[in-house]
């Protein structure tokens, strides 16, 4: 199993999606705020992005909760890992 499918069962992001993942980790900041926004406007509302950073992006939140996406974070042993979606209209 892709390590990209077990944190996403830690999550509420569906599972049944075609997953994009992005590496951020080494970045400074504002970059990787940046990158992860500019990859969502070109992804398809399918798609859910995996995010890797060293910490959680707390500045990223809002955005996305501005923008329409559903997020969720975890800790892995090596990353702090932040799934995001298109949440469906229930």
């Amino acid at each position: 199993m892709p390590p990209e499918t077990t944190v996403l069962e830690r999550t509420d992001a569906p599972t049944d999606r075609p997953v994009e993942t992005l590496d951020v980790r080494t970045l400074g900041p504002p970059e990787p705020l940046q990158r992860t926004l500019e990859l969502l406007a070109d992804l398809p509302d399918d798609v859910v992005l995996v995010q890797h950073n060293d910490r959680a992006p707390q500045f990223l939140y809002p955005k996305l909760d501005d923008r329409g996406y559903a997020h969720a974070t975890v800790e892995t042993d090596d990353a702090v890992v932040t799934a995001i979606w298109t949440a469906e209209d229930d």
